[in-house]
């Protein structure tokens, strides 16, 4: 049999077609406040606004026709990406503390979140693909910048990549972390991933609207887009909380310290940093993952596969903190699917308490960045547990060389203890006080100090209430009052500027044990079935002292003495209270305060 001498030429143009000379967008998590000022890379100097760079699409249309007349090329097909069928990294990481993989090797979540509905807020949404189909509502609200048309035109498949790719993380059939989420789409950015503050603020009050009208019970608010610092938008976050909604933000992609973006700075936000797979912070160009002590955790946010505007069946990979955000989305819907009532403080706590811990490489931060940036990733709980568990989390505040310094913990969260920290270990205290506010932790700088840190170790548990009893005078103890309250943890100041140690006792009558001249604020706090006791460990002539509270108990204060001078280091260590670089000769002491719910008697 003789072979045809036609032979079938099938041709992947890499032409770009209208869309794929759209320019990217200028930060893939970005929310550029009208007076922010930031110039969009892409155009030439001195070009108009809208101008782009590179050909027009029609001369690349015009070369893919006339490609089409040569011999043997019987179509013309845009390139696309192929991806290798298995779990992704960014999913099995979440999966880590369980193997990285469910039974059969596949991603299974203790529940596919269902029950919680998920408000995008973002630009447009490719509805119908195959990953999110049917559980996503585009909602009536729409507040973004007035857009060029003919841009819209050229980027017409750009216009929905971004919140696409996001909420096929959030929810996506294969790509998801909580693959039964409803999702709300509320937007706020054009197609050039661009929006203003107004237009988040109006868009927050959609929200709340809603909810009013239509009251969850299990509500996320996800923010995958960052802008300067704005006060106002802090506010509106925090408002959302107040009403009972988790709200998750990027922490930003300019390698820069999140506190000085929003949402990411607003301390009632849970704020998300993005790593890759060998555990270091997400490098995207010039840029990065933002970091620093308004960061709560980190999540997958490089090379993340998932739903492409594209096609209704297509991919595509894409990286930064959006990616990380919409990963902890997921995992607080998942929590909220298996227990409606906890509040949004509680999902932080629950996902600080299950993710893993010390595995990013922070080698490319500052040593202050590296001191108070939370080395954490998140991770899905494999399983809720029915009894009560007191969790607990430090507050750093930011470091002040002023006289003195203010560190809180979040709506819901009870303070159970306060310290300070100097890096030049030239503190003068630290104390706790009571006003409209609540209660507070304040860290004294020392006369000779070069700056100070105040530490507030918050926590959360079912009937939590604490109070601040203070000595009546200069060198008397503090004590407990009354026999439903426990000693959480001890604070002193010295009137004489010098460092002050303040150490619990459980003896018989509980207390706060000070020097001379020194004023010492005892935290006393209450909880049905809570039991707590204080741990002691000597270290002489070491380098080093840890103590760690057992299995089942929970640090809720850590303290060093020492019989000379010491420079020590931060103290909590997970759930364990740790003093390294100690250069006093003779005998020191760690000491931690553990608690915990007494388990019921079966």
């Amino acid at each position: 049999m003789r072979r045809t001498s036609g032979w079938i030429v099938r041709v992947l143009c890499l032409c770009a077609s209208l869309t794929a000379s759209a320019p990217n967008y200028p930060e893939d998590d970005e929310l550029i406040p009208d007076l922010m000022g930031e110039e969009r890379t892409g155009a030439e100097p001195g070009a108009e606004p809208g101008a782009e760079t590179g050909a027009e699409p029609g001369a690349e249309l015009i070369r893919c026709n006339k490609a089409l007349k040569l011999p043997h090329i019987h179509y013309i097909e845009e390139d696309s990406a192929i991806f290798a069928q298995s779990i992704p990294w960014n999913l099995q990481r979440l999966l880590q503390p369980q193997g990285g993989t469910s039974e059969n090797r596949t991603y299974r979540p203790p529940n596919d979140g269902r029950n919680t509905e998920v408000y995008l807020m973002d630009g447009s949404v490719h509805s119908s693909h195959r990953e999110v189909e049917g559980r996503v509502v585009i909602t009536d609200f729409n507040s973004v910048p007035e857009e060029d048309g003919l841009r819209i035109h050229r980027q017409a498949s750009r216009c929905s990549s971004h919140g696409t790719h996001i909420v096929g993380v959030v929810s996506g059939s294969d790509s998801g972390v909580a693959p039964g989420a409803g999702v709300k789409l509320v937007r706020v950015l054009d197609c050039q991933g661009r929006g203003t503050v107004s237009g988040a603020l109006a868009g927050l009050e959609y929200v709340r609207a809603e909810l009013l009208t239509r009251p969850a019970e299990a509500v996320v608010v996800l923010l995958p887009f960052v802008g300067a610092f704005s006060r106002a938008l802090n506010a509106a976050c925090r408002g959302a909380v107040a009403y009972g909604a988790v709200v998750v933000a990027a922490a930003g992609n300019h390698r820069d310290d999140a506190c000085l973006y929003s949402p990411a700075s607003e301390p009632e936000v849970i704020t998300i940093g993005a790593i890759n797979s060998a555990d270091q912070l997400m490098s995207q160009g010039a840029g990065g993952s933002n970091y620093g002590r308004c960061v709560d955790l980190f999540a997958p946010g490089d090379d993340i596969v998932s739903a492409s505007s594209d096609c209704s069946t297509c991919f595509t990979s894409s990286s930064g903190t959006s990616q990380a955000a919409a990963h902890a989305a997921g995992i607080a819907s998942v929590i909220l699917s298996s227990n409606q009532n906890v509040s949004p403080v509680q999902v932080l706590q629950m996902m600080l308490h299950h993710s893993i811990r010390n595995t990013i490489h922070f080698l490319s931060l500052s040593e202050t960045h590296q001191l108070i940036t939370p080395n954490l990733v998140a991770a899905m709980p494999s399983a809720y547990s029915s009894e009560a568990e007191l969790l607990c989390r430090s507050v750093w505040s930011e470091m002040s060389r002023a006289e003195q310094v203010v560190s809180r913990c979040r709506l819901g969260e009870e303070m159970m203890s306060c310290s300070s920290y100097s890096p030049d270990g030239v503190p003068a205290g630290d104390t706790i006080t009571v006003n409209s506010r609540g209660m507070e932790c304040v860290a004294h700088n020392g006369p000779e100090g070069k700056g100070v840190y105040a530490v507030a170790r918050c926590c959360v548990i079912g009937g939590l209430q604490c109070q601040v009893h203070t000595s009546p005078t200069p060198g008397q103890e503090a004590e407990r009052v009354g026999p439903q309250r426990h000693l959480s943890g001890c604070a002193s100041r010295s009137s004489a500027d010098f460092l002050s140690d303040s150490r619990p006792h459980h003896g018989d009558r509980k207390h706060c044990i000070v020097k001379d001249g020194s004023t010492s604020h005892a935290a006393c706090c209450h909880a049905p079935s809570l039991e707590c006791k204080v741990l002691e460990k000597i270290s002489v002539g070491k380098d080093q002292v840890e103590v760690s509270c057992p299995t089942g108990w929970t640090l809720t204060d850590c303290k060093t003495v020492s019989q000379g001078w010491a420079l020590v280091g931060p103290g909590v260590t997970g759930n364990s209270c740790r003093f390294d670089g100690i250069t006093a000769a003779g005998i020191t002491a760690g000491i931690a305060v553990c608690c915990h719910v007494r388990p019921p008697l079966h």
